[in-house]
């Protein structure tokens, strides 16, 4: 670690940050939940993957099911439910949150390989433009994800109680890891850059060293 630059380290950090922030947000169920003012709210929380009830029917009134704990959002069960439960706009944050922390695994990857490359090495310039790009990326999907449940997730056509439901603190650890991918995608995007000139400005000092050399050689002759 003591070989790489401050640029280099910081956007290693704020990787870290990025990938516990998003993991922590793609697991935990907490993304809305009721505030609490209700004595039997019908609604408990949800989050990507797992939604808790206490005596949730269809809205419809198709079915007598009620539906009390936490299970996964694709249970069998909830079948009946699904055109309330996941509509267009929670399948698409499922997708491109899901999309995030993929590249965010794979730069995480790629991250681990900087850290034990050195920047003499012939791919090391390549090896940075491809981790900034990929984090870019995933920063990207990430907002996305974010845009689209906030300006959903409360709203009065989803959950029941809209008015007692509140967007909660899985969602803003996915906004502050998407913030922390924008800064470690760009970061090793400089980074790339900055060595990238290095070398370019090393090879024609090296050409014209080159060439101050056999001049002086053919003058001798």
């Amino acid at each position: 670690m003591g070989s790489k630059s401050k640029t280099g380290l910081t956007a290693t950090y704020s990787t870290v940050l990025a990938f516990l922030f998003i993991f922590i947000a793609f697991v935990t169920p907490y993304w809305l939940e009721t505030d609490g003012k209700l004595k039997d709210p019908k609604f408990i929380r949800i989050g990507l993957w797992q939604v808790c009830f206490n005596g949730m029917e269809d809205t419809h009134h198709f079915y007598e099911t009620k539906f009390e704990g936490c299970w996964w959002v694709f249970e069998e069960e909830y079948y009946i439910i699904h055109d309330i439960l996941l509509p267009g706009f929670f399948v698409a944050t499922q997708f491109f949150f899901t999309l995030c922390f993929t590249l965010l695994l794979i730069a995480s990857f790629l991250v681990a390989l900087y850290m034990c490359c050195s920047k003499h090495h012939d791919r090391f310039v390549l090896l940075l433009l491809v981790v900034g790009t990929d984090l870019t990326l995933a920063a990207f999907s990430g907002t996305i994800a974010v845009i689209i449940f906030g300006a959903r997730g409360d709203g009065r056509d989803w959950m029941p109680n809209w008015e007692h439901n509140n967007i909660s603190w899985s969602y803003a650890l996915a906004v502050f890891g998407v913030l922390f991918l924008y800064m470690g995608g760009v970061l090793f995007l400089i980074e790339g850059r900055v060595h990238h000139i290095r070398r370019k400005m090393a090879q024609s000092s090296q050409r014209s060293e080159y060439g101050m050399e056999q001049r002086k050689g053919h003058t001798t002759i």
